[in-house]
């Protein structure tokens, strides 16, 4: 069961809870791509000679509860944790976007933000665009980070996801629930749904071969979203692929246990050349 910090999860929260205020580390900011506003959450001081690294979200949340792990790779490198379009505090994209519109949405601000190459972190279903995002557009990332990747192939419908997520649930940080429901009251529930379908559809392991950069994959030692059996094979399918399971962890590892995931996270990031 979950180890209840009372000044860990405020911490976690205040973090999360944030934006678009500044705070000591983080500003936001914004970039418009294809006529949509991209919302970022930026480390305001850049460590010098080091490339960017960006965290992706999972399905119908945002960046805030990526921020927990992006305050601990900040002092080390400049962190981007970004709202993809129709989510957090990005714009409306009008249509809900499949998972190469994404990928590709997310090329755009990639570019013109100048961040390339940067290494990707990324959750869930950002596990899926970062993926797809490597194998269309190789020249803007340096390394992968797949924390806990979906969709596996063997619980490909909706109610085998919901019940292994709600396998994980009490190994959550309960402070995380109004940080999910405020996400879904910002993208909505029709487009929520609507991704759920659409992460479902998505063939990542037709991708993974196509993947060319160092790419480590981890699952949380406490969940059954991405099982032993799935990372192991999305290890296999990756040309630079690598596995590790984070100690005592759920599924959102990047808020729940961030600590565990960045003593991980940053030796990888260390090793990791810095041009694709």
């Amino acid at each position: 069961m979950y180890d209840w910090n009372w000044r860990r999860m405020r911490e976690r929260y205040r973090l999360a809870a944030a934006a678009p205020r500044p705070d000591a580390r983080f500003v936001s900011r914004w970039t418009t791509v294809d006529g949509v506003d991209i919302h970022c959450r930026t480390t305001r001081d850049d460590p010098p000679g080091k490339a960017p690294v960006l965290l992706v979200h999972g399905m119908a949340v945002s960046h805030r509860y990526l921020m927990p792990l992006a305050a601990l790779l900040a002092d080390r490198y400049p962190v981007r944790a970004v709202d993809l379009p129709g989510f957090g505090l990005s714009g409306e994209p009008g249509a809900v976007l499949g998972v190469p519109a994404l990928a590709d949405r997310l090329a755009a601000w990639v570019e013109a933000t100048g961040e390339a190459p940067a290494a990707l972190v990324a959750n869930s279903f950002g596990t899926q665009i970062s993926v797809a995002l490597a194998a269309r557009h190789p020249h803007l990332v340096r390394s992968l980070v797949l924390v806990g990747p979906t969709m596996d192939p063997a619980a490909r419908t909706r109610p085998r996801q919901a019940l292994r997520w709600l396998r994980g649930l009490p190994y959550e940080d309960p402070s995380q629930l109004p940080i999910i429901l405020r996400d879904l009251a910002d993208a909505g529930l029709r487009r929520a749904w609507r991704t759920f379908g659409i992460a479902l559809e998505h063939h990542v392991e037709y991708d993974l071969p196509k993947v060319r950069v160092p790419t480590l994959v981890t699952r949380g030692a406490k969940e059954a979203v991405a099982t032993q059996r799935w990372v192991r094979e999305v290890v296999r399918l990756l040309p630079h692929g690598e596995m590790a399971v984070i100690p005592g962890s759920p599924h959102d590892a990047t808020y729940t246990t961030p600590v565990e995931l960045a003593e991980l996270v940053l030796p990888f990031l260390d090793r990791t050349p810095a041009e694709p």
